[in-house]
C-alpha cells in the first residue's frame, strides 16, 4: 500500500507525485478538510462532532452508560 497526497476539486483528483501503474489500481481518497456536505438524510460530517459532544459532556458528573441503561429501561 502507498500513500500519495493530492488534491480533489470538482469530481477531478490530482496527485502531487505521479504514479505509474501497468493496470487499474483501486484506492481509497481520504478528504483531510472539513467538508460541508449533506447526505441524502440531511446529515453532514459536522453533526458528529466529537468536540460538541465533548462540551456538552462536560459538567456531567455520572456515568454515561448508566444513563443511557436507565433511558432504555423507561423506554420498555
Amino acid at each position: 500500500m502507498i500513500s500519495i497526497v493530492g488534491t480533489y476539486q470538482n469530481g477531478n483528483l490530482k496527485l502531487d507525485k505521479e504514479y505509474i501503474s501497468k493496470s487499474p489500481v483501486k484506492v481509497i481518497v481520504t478528504f483531510l478538510e472539513d467538508i460541508q456536505s449533506k447526505s441524502e438524510n440531511g446529515l453532514s460530517l459536522a453533526d458528529f462532532s466529537f468536540s460538541k459532544s465533548q462540551k456538552n459532556l462536560q459538567n456531567f458528573k455520572g456515568s454515561f452508560a448508566n444513563t443511557v441503561i436507565d433511558e432504555r429501561r423507561i423506554e420498555l
